[in-house]
């Protein structure tokens, strides 16, 4: 709230390009906008900006009016940019989840639902849901212990462990998992169905 009000008492601002870049990067550098609803508070800030610039505008002359809408037309683009990077950023620095999301699905219902992705053109999603099966079906039989948090590189390397012969394979599969579903990248067809066939491999394992 001090900060609002101590904004509000500033006298209308006219800034060169120059200057409107490092306003707005200063502005960025506050601990507010690393809360929650930044975007909201960028936009407040940048109202309040566009108030005090045309406030000023309109007792200059032509070439200043100027000069303050081209400076908040480029604060504009500025503004887009860093927001544009802020999205990514925090996806490149937050490594892989758990496997698991709703443990409340069991290894059958996961599988059905892999199978139904695959059969409807989502290997993606087939291959997501064929990995969570393959995981809770081997917590189900008591080969892998039940940690709710466990990500698909803990999961492959306690699997590899248990069955040395699958290692590799398990491997491959926890590495696609986490592109997929926390890289966003795309799948095949035959990666889906490579993941629900190691789900009958190590099913079929005996012990």
């Amino acid at each position: 709230m001090s900060r609002a009000l101590a904004l509000l008492a500033e006298p209308p601002l006219d800034p060169s390009g120059d200057e409107a870049r490092s306003l707005l990067g200063r502005e960025l550098l506050h601990p507010e906008y690393h809360e929650r609803n930044v975007l909201e508070r960028l936009l407040d800030w940048l109202d309040r900006l566009l108030g005090g610039t045309i406030d000023a505008a309109a007792d200059a002359p032509p070439l200043s009016t100027f000069l303050a809408i081209a400076a908040f037309l480029a604060l504009g683009l500025a503004l887009a940019w860093l927001v544009s990077r802020a999205r990514r950023a925090p996806r490149a620095a937050i490594g892989p989840g758990p496997v698991v999301a709703d443990r409340t699905l069991t290894a059958a219902q996961l599988r059905a639902a892999a199978q139904h992705a695959l059969a409807a053109g989502r290997p993606a999603d087939a291959l997501v849901d064929g990995f969570r099966a393959l995981t809770v079906r081997q917590v189900e039989r008591g080969r892998l212990d039940d940690r709710p948090g466990a990500t698909a590189h803990e999961v492959a390397v306690a699997l590899a462990a248990a069955y040395p012969d699958l290692g590799a394979r398990v491997e491959g599969s926890a590495t696609r998992f986490d592109a997929v579903l926390y890289g966003g990248r795309p799948a095949t067809p035959e990666q889906a169905v490579e993941v629900l066939a190691l789900d009958d491999a190590l099913s079929g394992v005996r012990r």
